[in-house]
């Protein structure tokens, strides 16, 4: 399983069990989410309805017929003047994890979302001893802008989170 094998291609509601399936297990096992309690499929559906009403991407890879990751770009901040900032998500199945399939997944929503107008993209990582989201992150131009420390508390210990930064479209002044 490579990522030159992988069809990258928006969600349907048929992938949600998939990416709800995914993200259980991190949401159990690791803390690279601040969830303790896996979201319900009902849950990712409306994440994808107000996802696609606000023309933002959400994505998945799929090998072979099955999905092995997702990403999605949502809503920075609900206030208004963040309008053209987003957060990006990327989880994958552990078993698909070092193939290029994060990589094929954060190109394909870097695009599809300058494609929808937004201008910034922050990726908040959480600090779990790994330094690979950082590292994939800063190859697609993503800059540090900073560090919360112990911001989460899950599985009985303090999470520092990572912020960076990436410009998506040339700022023409508006």
């Amino acid at each position: 399983m490579t990522a030159p094998e992988a069809a990258i291609r928006p969600a349907t509601p048929e992938d949600l069990k998939a990416a709800a399936d995914i993200y259980t297990h991190y949401v159990l096992h690791t803390v690279a989410t601040f969830e303790e309690t896996p979201p319900s499929v009902a849950h990712w559906q409306l994440r994808l309805d107000d996802l696609a009403g606000r023309g933002l991407p959400f994505l998945v890879a799929e090998i072979s017929g099955t999905v092995a990751g997702f990403a999605y770009a949502g809503p920075w901040r609900p206030k208004p003047a963040y309008r053209y900032t987003v957060e990006d998500t990327i989880y994958l199945a552990p078993e698909a994890t070092g193939r290029g399939l994060g990589a094929a997944l954060l190109g394909a929503l870097v695009t599809e979302s300058a494609r929808a107008g937004m201008r910034q993209m922050i990726a908040v990582i959480a600090d779990t001893g790994s330094d690979a989201s950082a590292a994939l992150h800063r190859r697609f131009g993503f800059t540090d802008a900073g560090r919360l420390t112990h911001v989460g508390y899950k599985h009985d210990r303090w999470i520092d989170t990572l912020l960076l930064q990436r410009t998506l479209t040339a700022d023409d002044g508006q």
